[in-house]
């Protein structure tokens, strides 16, 4: 079973930056694929970028292309989201996931197997 714990959340002005860390502990493998997803108040929870575990490549979603950059550190057992430019609509909850199986693509349509208890990002205009 895997566990995930984030943190690096917090409040930062439009145009800065954050970076969100996930430690992943637990029988992780290469046929995991990581993920973050977001939670804004008042919406659903939405897919924002997500890696493999080993090779695999990223994937994005449209609206933070450029700006977040996912990456993993295996010696580390840790998953990061670099975000940059944020602006306040990135405000949400934001949620580290794994999911057994599947591609990086998949991670927008199937349900994780697992997922972190959340950090928030606050983003003031």
């Amino acid at each position: 079973q895997v566990q995930l714990r984030e943190s690096g959340g917090g409040l930062v002005q439009a145009g800065g930056s954050l970076r969100l860390s996930c430690a992943v502990s637990g029988s992780i493998s290469s046929r995991y694929v990581m993920g973050w997803f977001r939670q804004a108040p008042g919406k659903e929870r939405e897919f924002a970028a997500a890696i493999g575990w080993i090779g695999g490549g990223t994937y994005y979603v449209d609206s933070v292309k450029g700006r977040f950059t996912i990456s993993r550190d295996n010696a580390k057992n840790t998953v990061y989201l670099q975000m940059n430019s944020l602006k306040p609509e990135d405000t949400a909850v934001y949620y580290c996931a794994a999911a057994f199986g599947g591609t990086v693509r998949s991670m927008t349509w199937q349900s994780p197997d697992t997922w972190g208890q959340g950090t928030q990002v606050t983003v003031s205009s």
